[in-house]
Formats: structure tokens, sequence, C-alpha cells
């Protein structure tokens, strides 16, 4: 790990610090850390509009006992990471999801999912590491296939979580789901915004097994901690103008374990499976009754099967 870097604890997490990392290209990137410094690396990349904290503690505990540093950071334009102006012509949303999900090429976003790919090779080099195990889960999967197609000096071995690889006619997000990441919250002001996560988390997580009381405290948390919508807007125009990732599947070598929960429903297990089918030699595995989330329930599980599959290919 860079020595030169500058680390504090963590105001979350007590096993856990901080940092602000500047990468290469100008982007500022904030970055937690844990675990043991000789450790095998794995890096974490999270999905749309989603900070760092949506890696849960308990995930990120259970990953470093078994053996690993564990690095979470917040992607651009969301949480304490580089915010982006946006110089370019107002982009119609819905137009641009049809052609996205028929094969059409979009353009016009101020940056792609290529960029915020990049943004996770330079972090990995800024950090000091030769390679790391990367985790991606939603968007963070599509990073992460980038990653490791375009950068695989940097990549060890992949897993990818709740993903796809966004080629034409796969299944489409029930409307419920999507509807509820999509709309506006009904207010504005602190209340609002907080019942509209409690309703998104609701919404997409694996049913049965969301705990009312979590959702309101991690609602609140990241409402607290940095609310910026347009970010969110921005991170879903990339995926829009990113395209298929189908034609970089097929150069990735790395081994790859591909997991998808069989509840959910904003992506259904087709597009895990898709990208398991794609990737030469990648493992697909379902885990019956979890959604678009990773509760507590099952968390050993999901972990273990991550440690099997990065320990297994060292």
């Amino acid at each position: 790990m860079n020595s030169a870097l500058k680390f504090q604890d963590s105001p979350y997490t007590s096993f856990m610090s901080e940092t602000k990392v500047t990468l290469a290209n100008g982007i500022e990137l904030h970055v937690e850390v844990g675990g043991k410094k000789d450790d095998p690396a794995i890096l974490l990349i999270m999905g749309l509009g989603a900070q760092l904290l949506f890696w849960p503690d308990f995930f990120c505990k259970t990953l470093i006992d078994q053996g690993f540093r564990v690095i979470r950071y917040d992607n651009r334009d969301i949480g304490l990471s580089s915010k982006i102006r946006n110089k370019g012509p107002k982009l119609n949303t819905i137009k641009m999801m049809g052609r996205f999900s028929v094969g059409l090429q979009n353009q016009g976003a101020p940056y792609s999912l290529y960029d915020m790919a990049e943004d996770a090779a330079l972090l990995i080099e800024r950090l000091g590491l030769e390679k790391a195990h990367v985790i991606g889960a939603s968007m963070g999967g599509m990073i992460a296939q980038i990653l490791a197609s375009n950068y695989p000096e940097k990549v060890q071995s992949l897993g990818l979580l709740f993903t796809s690889n966004n080629k034409p006619f796969l299944p489409l997000p029930y409307p419920k789901q999507l509807l509820s990441l999509i709309a506006k919250p009904e207010s504005a002001d602190e209340n609002g915004i907080i019942d509209h996560s409690i309703h998104v988390l609701k919404t997409i997580g694996s049913p049965g097994f969301v705990n009312q009381l979590e959702v309101i405290q991690t609602a609140k948390k990241l409402y607290r901690r940095s609310y910026y919508p347009t970010g969110v807007l921005q991170q879903f125009l990339a995926i829009l103008c990113t395209g298929s990732l189908l034609h970089l599947n097929k150069q990735i070598q790395k081994p790859t374990l591909v997991v998808h929960g069989s509840c959910d429903r904003l992506l259904p297990p087709g597009h895990g499976k898709a990208v398991a089918k794609a990737i030469p030699g990648a493992k697909f595995e379902l885990i019956e009754g979890m959604g678009h989330d990773v509760p507590p329930h099952f968390i050993p599980y999901l972990s273990g099967l991550f440690v099997h599959h990065f320990k297994s290919k060292n």
C-alpha cells in the first residue's frame, strides 16, 4: 500500500481507515481500506448512485477475517469523490433507454463506464498494488468487466455480483423496480429524500430479508454523508452510452465467478447468466431468495463463495 497516502480512521467503521486519492487523470476518489497491509487486496466497485457504504461493513469484515485487505471507494460523481460538470446538451433519457435495449449506440454522456474503469485501474496503481482481486456489483460489475478486459495486468481474478453485460434483448427490469430507481422523491427535503431511499431499498431488496430499521438507518447515513442526484443521472447516462460489453467479455482471461440472486427484479438472473456464458471459463452461482442487495442473511455464504474463488486461483 502506498505509504505516501495519509489515512485516518473511518467515521463509520472501526476496522477501516479512509483517505482521498488523486488519480493521474485528475479525478479524486474517496477510499476506505481495512485489513493487514500484506494480505492480498480485494477492490470493491459499487453500482449506480451507490456510495461505498453500500458495501456492508459485515461483508467487508468477513473478507478481512478470511485473510484479505479490502478496499471500497466512492465512484466519481457520487459520495465524497469528484463531481463532474456536464458541459454538453440535455439528453433524452427515455429515448436513450429504448436505443440501449435493442443495441443501438448512444452518445453525449459526460463520461462512460470506460472512464470509470480507468479510475479503478489508476486507483490500484496509486495504492501501490501490483494487482487486486476485484468484486463489482451491478454497474460496478460492468466497470469490473471493462477493467479485467482492458487492464488485465491490474486484475488477479474477478467476482461479479448481480450485474449485466448489457447485450441487446436481455430480460427487462421489472417496472416496479426500475421506476423506484428513476422516480423523483416526493419532496426535496431530508425526510422526502430519505423516504424515497427507503422505498428504493425495500423495492429492489431481497424479499423477506429487508430489515426496516436497518434500511432507515442506512438511508439517513447516506443522505447526511452526501446527496448528489445529478451524479446518479450522469452515471446512468454513462451506462446508456457505453452499451454492450459482449465483445469485451470474450477477451477476459481472468478466473471469473458470476453471482446473482434468484429474486433480483432490477437485473433479472438472465443478465448474470449472459455474462457467465460470454466470459471464457466463468462460473455462475444463483443464490435462492436474494434480490438486488447484500442483506446480512446471505453475507457468510456470499463472502465464502468469493473467498473460495480468489484463494483457489492464487
